[in-house]
């Protein structure tokens, strides 16, 4: 009997230690809904809320579907727009109606990864048995002849309705405004700046990596801070051939920042 006890006891220590070590991979916000409430009351009628991400982040994935789901079941309709080739829209639609798979969609190199297209496969399952949420791809293609930031404020503009929008872009694409050093730089205006001048007021979030090796948790700096004008610089800003910002709070409007400790707070 003292056999089979210690067994039990064994395996359920086992148990334990294997939950213990696959916690330690999965992000967990550092406060629990922050950045999703956050993100989530400005989600209005007539409103575009854009997510930043840097490409390829399995927690950016995580973070952009549980404000969907979230969103979902407050019996609310959605428009959630990927940055995936317009062009590959009737492979989305055929994807939602269980047509064809999600393997068979083209997504670009420098975003394609395994929780992306997780993702694709995951919200279309969702807007087969949900009406409320609808899928849309914004991305220009090659020989379009209209630049791609033209092209996603386009089609974003044009989805402007009583049903919020929600996006995932590259951080870039967050940007209301830049202030390029002339001569050489690039001075096309990125997509939240051409929504502004065609009288749309988008919200926009980049997410920012402290430490890309250990991006356990999340927390919202708010626009306003020190805090945030220092990340915009240190992280996006040394992206570009462009001036530092002296405040971004009319350029973001939050910056949702990944970090190892939950508790850190930067000086």
């Amino acid at each position: 009997m003292k056999s089979g006890c210690s067994k039990f006891v064994a395996l359920k220590n086992e148990i334990y230690i294997l939950f213990f070590i696959a916690s330690l991979f999965t992000p967990i916000p550092a406060h629990p809904n922050e950045v999703q409430n956050w993100i989530m009351k400005g989600m209005e009628p007539n409103s575009i809320t854009i997510i930043g991400e840097q490409h390829k982040r399995p927690e950016s994935i995580q973070l952009f579907q549980s404000i969907i789901s979230e969103y979902l079941e407050q019996d609310k309709c959605l428009v959630v727009t990927l940055e995936i080739a317009s062009s590959q829209q009737v492979i989305l639609d055929e994807i939602v109606e269980g047509k064809t798979t999600v393997s068979d969609i083209e997504i670009p190199p420098m975003i394609d990864h395994p929780p992306f297209r997780g993702l694709i496969n995951d919200l279309a399952k969702m807007a087969r048995s949900n009406d409320c949420l609808k899928l849309i791809a914004i991305d220009g293609g090659i020989g379009m002849g209209i630049r791609r930031d033209e092209w996603m404020a386009k089609i974003l503009a044009g989805q402007v309705s009583q049903v919020p929008i929600l996006t995932l872009l590259g951080n870039l694409h967050t940007l209301k405004k830049v202030d390029w050093n002339m001569p050489m730089s690039k001075t096309s205006p990125y997509v939240s700046e051409i929504l502004a001048t065609l009288g749309h007021r988008s919200r926009t979030f980049p997410q920012i990596w402290e430490d890309k090796t250990c991006a356990i948790y999340n927390r919202f700096v708010p626009s306003d801070s020190k805090e945030a004008e220092e990340l915009i610089n240190s992280k996006l800003v040394t992206l570009l051939n462009a001036s530092d910002y002296k405040m971004v709070n009319d350029t973001v409007d939050g910056i949702i920042l990944w970090e190892c400790n939950g508790t850190a707070q930067r000086k």
